[in-house]
């Protein structure tokens, strides 16, 4: 069964079997507005924790989306080239960014639960 964890800095993981579905959550979309531009990552690309992964472009700004941690990525959401909106009306499902193998679950117990990361946005 998967599991949804929270970074502060708005990322979502959705872990199933040591594979961590990666996007940002609502709360990020809606903070940068309409996306324009995903970067994706390049699959193989080793992060840690922290790493930048990805930059999204929206018409306000460009912003960083960080390794929530540590991994290998096996794929990436080729249907943002295209549509990077997706993002923006399914932050938590079709607009995901990326997928990776984690190297090490234990840091899976410094994120958030969804309860604890609504209290975090307030």
């Amino acid at each position: 069964m998967a599991k949804t964890y929270f970074t502060e800095d708005h990322e979502w993981l959705r872990v199933d079997g040591g594979v961590a579905t990666v996007g940002i959550t609502d709360y990020a979309q809606e903070q940068l507005g309409d996306l324009v531009f995903v970067e994706l990552p390049e699959i193989g690309r080793k992060l840690a924790k922290g790493d930048t992964a990805v930059v999204v472009e929206s018409v306000k700004a460009a912003s960083d989306v960080y390794a929530p941690v540590d991994g290998e990525i096996t794929e990436a959401n080729a249907s943002l080239s295209a549509d990077p909106s997706l993002v923006n009306s399914a932050a938590t499902g079709d607009g995901w960014l990326w997928k990776m193998k984690l190297s090490d679950e234990s840091q899976l117990d410094s994120l958030m639960d969804e309860a604890a990361y609504k209290a975090h946005i307030g």
